[in-house]
C-alpha cells in the first residue's frame, strides 16, 4: 500500500518545504490551487499536504504515519477526506462518491494518476468526463457538516478544469468557507479553469520532475539499467506517470515487435501481416495503445538519424542499431512522418473503442503502401526522384 507521506513522493524537495513552511507557520490558506504538468505528483502531494495537516504527532519534515489521522489517510477512508474528481455520469452513477470505492484502490494501488489511468478504472470508453452540478451540490453539502474528527476537513478535487460554469456555485462556500476547511485543487491546464475560481485560489506552482530525478526513479524502482533508465527518462520529459508505463513495457518487446512489423510492410508479407494483426488484437487497449505511443517515439528517433542529429538520439544500443538499418535502407524521413501520422490516428481511435483488428489490419496496409510502394497519403507532398 501506498503511504502518502512527503517521503514516498519522487523529487520535488523544494515544493514539500514550502508546504511544510506554511502549517509550521499556520499560515496555511484555505483554498489553493496545485499546477502543474502531468506526471509530476501533484495529487500526491496535495494528499500528503492534507495528511501532514491533520497529523496528530507530525515531525518537522513529515507526518508520522502510524496516528490514527494517518492511518486513515494512508487508506482514503478519513471522514474529513473528501475527493471531487470528473467521472462519467450514467443512470448508477450521479455524483463523485458513487465511484469512490474505484477512486480509492486506483489510488491505493498508485496515487501517480491521470485522466488515461482513470477512465480505464470505470471502463468509460469515449463518454465526456466532467463535474457536473450535483456534484457541486455534494461538495457544498458534505462541507457545510461539522468535522467528524479531524482539525481540518479537506475536498481534494482533482482536475477541476473538468467544471464547466457549474463551477460558479462553489465560488461562495470558496470564498467563505466553514471554519477549519481546506479546498486544494490539482490541476493541469490553467487555461481550463473557471477565472472566477482562479481569483479565489492562491496558486502552487509544481515544477516538472528533472530528466535525473525521474531516471534515479527508475533505476531503483524498477530494475532497469542505466541505459534503459535514460532512454525512458528522456522519453517521458519530466511525467513520471508516462515513465513508468515506459518501464512496464521495458519488459516486454516492443522494439523487436514494432521493428519486425515495419520489416513485414517493407517485404509486403501479407500473411505474416495478417498473423501480427491477430496477435496485436489480443493485448488489450493499454497495450496497444503503449505499442503505437512506443512506435511513434522511435519513428521521431529515426527521424533524427537520418536528419543527421544522431547526437540528440536516446535509444539503447540494440534498439539503435535496428534504427540505424531500417534509417539506412528503408526509410526516409516523409515515410516515417507518414507512418508516425497513421499510428496518432490509430492511437485516437483506439482511445475511442474502434475495432482493433479492423485498426491494425488498415494501418498494416498503409505501411505496405508507404514502406513498399512509396505511395504517400495524399497531403503529404513529397517529391521523389
Amino acid at each position: 500500500m501506498h503511504q502518502m507521506q512527503f517521503k514516498e513522493i519522487v523529487g520535488q524537495e523544494e515544493i514539500k518545504r514550502q508546504l511544510i513552511q506554511t502549517v509550521v507557520e499556520n499560515r496555511v490558506s484555505h483554498a489553493q490551487l496545485f499546477l502543474s504538468a502531468e506526471g509530476t505528483g501533484s495529487l500526491p502531494l496535495a494528499i500528503a499536504y492534507a495528511q501532514y495537516i491533520n497529523c496528530l504527532d507530525k515531525s518537522d519534515t513529515d507526518s508520522c504515519g502510524v496516528c490514527s489521522s494517518c492511518r486513515k489517510y494512508a487508506r482514503y477512508i478519513h471522514p474529513d477526506l473528501h475527493f471531487s474528481y470528473p467521472f462519467f455520469a450514467s443512470k448508477d452513477v450521479k455524483i463523485a462518491v458513487d465511484v469512490l470505492e474505484e477512486w480509492r484502490t486506483m489510488l491505493l494501488a498508485d496515487p501517480y494518476v491521470d485522466l488515461d489511468i482513470w477512465r480505464l478504472r470505470l471502463s468509460a470508453e469515449n463518454k465526456q468526463a466532467n463535474i457536473n452540478i450535483a456534484e457541486c451540490h455534494d461538495i457544498i453539502k458534505k462541507l457545510s457538516y461539522k468535522a467528524f474528527e479531524a482539525e481540518t476537513k479537506v475536498l481534494i478535487m482533482w482536475l477541476p478544469e473538468y467544471l464547466e460554469k457549474e463551477g460558479n456555485s462553489l465560488l461562495k462556500i470558496i470564498e467563505e468557507p466553514p471554519a477549519n476547511t481546506l479546498f486544494l485543487l490539482v490541476a493541469n491546464n490553467q487555461e481550463h479553469i473557471l477565472s472566477t475560481l482562479l481569483s479565489r485560489t492562491q496558486i502552487v506552482k509544481i515544477p516538472k520532475l528533472p530528466f535525473e530525478t525521474v531516471q534515479n526513479y527508475l533505476t531503483s524502482n524498477h530494475n532497469l539499467s542505466e541505459e534503459q533508465a535514460a532512454t525512458y527518462s528522456f522519453l517521458a520529459d519530466g511525467n513520471l506517470i508516462e515513465a513508468k508505463l515506459q518501464a512496464a513495457q521495458a519488459h516486454n518487446d516492443n522494439a523487436d515487435v514494432f521493428a519486425e512489423w515495419l520489416r513485414m510492410g517493407y517485404g509486403n508479407k501479407v500473411l505474416d501481416l495478417v498473423n501480427f494483426v491477430d496477435q496485436a488484437a489480443s493485448w488489450g487497449r493499454e497495450n496497444q495503445k503503449n505499442f503505437l505511443k512506443y512506435g511513434i517515439s522511435f519513428l521521431r528517433e529515426c527521424s533524427l538519424l537520418m536528419s543527421g542529429a544522431d547526437s540528440l538520439v536516446k535509444l539503447p544500443a540494440r534498439t539503435l542499431d535496428t534504427a540505424q538499418k531500417l534509417s539506412k535502407h528503408v526509410l526516409d524521413l516523409n515515410m516515417a512522418s507518414a507512418i508516425i501520422t497513421e499510428l496518432e490516428q490509430a492511437h485516437y481511435h483506439i482511445e475511442r473503442n474502434a475495432n482493433p483488428k479492423i485498426l491494425f489490419l488498415d494501418v498494416s496496409l498503409q505501411l505496405v503502401k508507404i514502406i513498399k510502394f512509396k505511395t504517400l497519403p495524399k497531403g503529404t507532398q513529397h517529391i521523389y526522384n
